[in-house]
């Protein structure tokens, strides 16, 4: 296991790359913490399998270096980073059976079958597939070809860290939770370093310790699930995670004070900062149906069984609010109340209040 240290990482895939624009990683600099588990999430083309790739050597940056603990493998080739990588598609092979399969990296390094006895037989049993390793993997459903594919990443004991490439994508939805929930207890079983790339919020947020959100290249928050929720420091995050996401609303700031729709709302603190571009951010679960709010008239109710999803219109701006019981009708006038201390600007997509004392 080892810390991974990113520094001044940029890449691009263009040979002259001469704008900022032309990285599809811009300036990076972290550090995963030894046998920690982290999650890099973001949509398709934010720069998180580039730096995945990075990372295991397959690609090599056009700037900055990475260390493990403090060796610099920049340079170095996948096979003497000493990692392991589970992808998208299950890595097995199907004439082989699940011990063998289990047993091939070791194997493949010259380990002793007393010692690939033990790891095979601890990975089968918290895999819980000690019943199948006699079975031809060719003979074992999805799930459980990838259950095979993650312990062959995990057999090892002596790799620097297991990086997982959107790893449940093919696997059905009724399974991904079972899978989610056995990878996170091998976590805290092994306590390997883990890196888990997907798009997929539930993935990132039930699996990782800290989450990389990453956007064009940048990253733009990193952070535990609560912080991502409760405080997100730039409006992509609050979009991107909570289902639905923040209500980002247009307002102008003056006094040191922001205005929607031509009405003073209260804020968490301070404001710290302006830009081009103010926004307010506040997530739906935080605005209320109450009396002294700013009124709208309901787009649309959506019942999701323990709560709704109510859509007003304030002016021409949607705001979405979760509420528990009784529900307004279409087209009925609502009050709609914002909680002060979970009311945020952003400044050009960046927070810009002080978090209240």
């Amino acid at each position: 296991m080892a810390k991974i240290t990113l520094e001044n990482l940029r890449h691009s895939y263009l040979p002259n790359p001469a704008a900022e624009d032309d990285y599809a990683l811009k300036r990076i600099d972290h550090v995963w913490e030894d046998g920690g588990a982290y999650a890099l999430l973001g949509p398709s083309g934010c720069g998180k399998s580039t730096l995945l790739n990075i990372i295991s050597g397959l690609l090599a940056p056009s700037e900055g270096r990475i260390l493990f603990d403090e060796t610099d493998v920049t340079r170095l080739p996948p096979d003497r980073r000493n990692i392991a990588q589970v992808f998208q598609f299950p890595v097995i092979y199907d004439t082989m059976t699940v011990y063998d399969n289990l047993a091939f990296p070791l194997r493949n390094r010259g380990r002793s079958e007393d010692v690939v006895a033990r790891r095979v037989t601890a990975i089968a049993e918290m895999l819980e597939v000690t019943a199948m390793l006699n079975t031809r993997a060719s003979h074992l459903s999805p799930d459980n070809k990838q259950k095979i594919s993650m312990g062959r990443g995990l057999v090892r004991e002596d790799v620097n860290v297991v990086m997982f490439d959107e790893p449940l994508t093919v696997i059905d939805p009724h399974l991904k939770w079972k899978l989610r929930s056995k990878l996170k207890e091998l976590h805290h079983r092994v306590r390997a370093t883990m890196i888990y790339v997907t798009h997929d919020q539930t993935e990132a947020l039930t699996f990782a310790d800290q989450v990389v959100v990453m956007d064009l290249g940048v990253i733009v928050q990193i952070g535990t699930p609560v912080e991502l929720f409760e405080r997100p420091a730039h409006t992509f995050v609050g979009h991107f995670i909570g289902s639905p996401g923040m209500n980002v609303l247009p307002c102008e700031v003056r006094d040191g004070a922001a205005f929607f729709n031509g009405v003073q709302v209260p804020l968490e603190g301070r404001i710290t900062g302006t830009g081009a571009r103010t926004e307010i951010g506040i997530r739906p679960e935080f605005v209320s149906l109450a009396p002294g709010g700013l009124e709208g008239r309901v787009r649309k109710v959506a019942d999701l069984g323990r709560h709704a999803v109510v859509e007003a219109m304030v002016g021409d701006t949607r705001v979405s609010a979760i509420v528990e019981g009784p529900v307004p009708a279409q087209g009925e006038v609502v009050s709609l109340a914002f909680r002060p201390d979970q009311t945020r600007l952003y400044a050009d997509g960046w927070l810009a209040t002080e978090a209240g004392r």
